[in-house]
């Protein structure tokens, strides 16, 4: 009977640690997502500006030469990311594929006029800079019309703007949810130990040396939980490589590694001074009051 006490005190003692260290972990795997999502915001709003389609139409009887000559003019400038030409037959046949009938064979001649189709970076695609950047395409003797869907840029715009705002006061509030998680998962693991702080007080240690102790499990709390969430983090990521790799340049490892270290000085520094405030308060407490 005296033998099963112990052993089962010190499996108590594991899945309490265990416990906490999981809890911590779990919590600074969402702030993970929360800083990648955070450092990945402007990626994600350039990747959605830089899908909006802006189409050259193109005279009728430009030839092709002109048009080879005109990418590649197109291509050197600062504000164009790419290009691509489309024949009228070309056209015809994506046109053709949209609608599910072939309206060429009932109009008898092909209406549609050969076109290029330009993406631009992201800095450019605003109102003001494609009304300018529009009057000096139209400069060009090849170009017809310049073509885009003015509403959609105003309102991406607009939208993009809103959503930077929300997601930056949703950014603060989460990081104080998420020390607040942390910081009750510590305190209620030194409640645990309150009566254990009051009878080393008793016995005349000084506070410096309770602490001691509980600060270290605590940085050891903070340093495995760090581990854990950083594992989680990557594994999930490197999982999904293929369907994230429009928003996150896995090339350019900064974002992960930012991550990463934000999630381990996040990890420690609140676990830690959790735990001081925690021990400070059961230090200042007598022994009726434990009780409560």
């Amino acid at each position: 009977m005296a033998k099963g006490k112990p052993q089962k005190l010190k499996t108590s003692l594991f899945s309490s640690y265990f416990t906490t260290t999981l809890s911590i972990s779990m919590i600074l795997f969402l702030f993970g997502l929360l800083g990648l999502l955070l450092i990945n915001a402007q990626r994600l709003s350039d990747f959605m500006k830089e899908n909006i389609g802006v189409t050259l139409i193109l005279k009728d009887g430009t030839k092709e030469v002109e048009v080879m000559k005109l990418q590649k003019t197109l291509e050197t400038t600062n504000f164009i990311k790419s290009t691509r030409f489309v024949d009228k037959q070309s056209a015809a046949a994506e046109l053709k594929k949209e609608l599910g009938e072939d309206f060429v064979d009932f109009l008898g001649f092909n209406p549609l006029l050969s076109s290029i189709d330009v993406t631009v970076y992201a800095a450019y695609a605003n109102p003001d800079s494609l009304y300018r950047l529009e009057k000096k395409l139209l400069s060009h003797p090849e170009i017809q019309e310049v073509y885009y869907q003015r509403n959609l840029v105003k309102q991406l715009n607009s939208n993009v703007r809103k959503i930077s705002l929300i997601l930056l006061a949703l950014s603060f509030l989460m990081f104080i949810i998420f020390a607040a998680l942390i910081n009750n998962t510590i305190r209620l693991s030194i409640y645990s130990k309150r009566f254990l702080i009051n009878t080393m007080q008793l016995v005349g240690a000084t506070r410096s040396f309770i602490r001691r102790p509980f600060i270290f499990k605590s940085a050891l709390h903070g340093i495995y939980g760090s581990l854990i969430a950083c594992s989680m983090f990557l594994a999930l990521f490197f999982s999904y490589q293929n369907e994230l790799k429009s928003f996150i340049d896995f090339q350019n490892p900064t974002s992960l590694a930012l991550v990463g270290g934000a999630i381990f000085i996040m990890g420690i520094f609140i676990t830690l001074i959790s735990t001081y405030l925690a021990v400070n308060k059961f230090l200042r407490m007598k022994f009726d009051q434990l009780f409560y």
